[in-house]
C-alpha cells in the first residue's frame, strides 16, 4: 500500500549495528503489524529480561506514537513476551528503538541476530483536554468493574 496520499512518514536512522538488517516490514499485506529484529545475539534465562537494541532510531510525527507489542508465536511456543505491552515510542524520542523482552519459558532464549522479536504498529494520539466537573453523568454500568460485567 505504499506510495498512497495518506501514509505517515516515519523517518528512520540506521545505526552503526543496524547494518545490513530490514527496516520494519509487514510480513504479509493484511498484517497491522510490522516485524522488528534483534540488532545483536543475546540470550534471556527463565524469569529474566532484557534490553534488545533494534539498529535503528525513528522521527515520529508529531500526534502519532509508535506501538511495540509482541510476537505471538514467540508467546506461545518459548513463554516469551514484552512486559510493558504495549510500549509507547513517543514522537519527541531519538534514541535507539530497544525492546524489552521478558522469558517465562522454563528454557533460556537464544536471540541471534535478525530474529524477529516484536512487531511495531504506528498509531493516531488525539489531542484530549480534560474538564473537571462536580459529577459524571449515569451510565447503565455504573462503577462496576474488575469482571463486574461477567455476572
Amino acid at each position: 500500500m505504499s506510495g498512497m496520499t495518506n501514509d505517515v512518514e516515519i523517518q528512520i536512522l540506521r545505526l552503526p549495528h543496524g547494518v545490513g538488517l530490514p527496516l520494519p516490514s509487514r510480513a504479509t499485506p493484511g498484517a497491522a503489524g510490522m516485524d522488528v529484529v534483534s540488532a545483536v545475539e543475546a540470550a534471556i534465562e527463565p524469569g529474566k529480561r532484557a534490553l534488545v537494541p533494534t539498529g535503528f532510531a525513528v522521527a515520529v510525527p508529531p500526534g502519532y506514537e509508535l506501538q511495540l507489542r509482541p510476537r505471538s508465536g514467540l508467546a506461545l511456543k518459548h513463554g516469551v513476551t514484552l512486559p510493558n505491552t504495549p510500549a509507547t515510542i513517543d514522537s519527541d524520542y531519538r534514541g535507539e528503538l530497544q525492546v524489552i523482552l521478558s522469558n517465562h519459558g522454563s528454557d533460556p532464549f537464544e536471540i541471534h541476530r535478525g530474529d524477529r522479536i516484536a512487531q511495531l504498529l504506528v498509531q493516531r494520539v488525539e489531542p484530549v483536554v480534560f474538564r473537571e466537573v462536580a459529577e459524571l453523568p449515569e451510565s447503565g454500568r455504573g462503577a462496576g468493574g474488575f469482571g463486574s460485567t461477567g455476572r
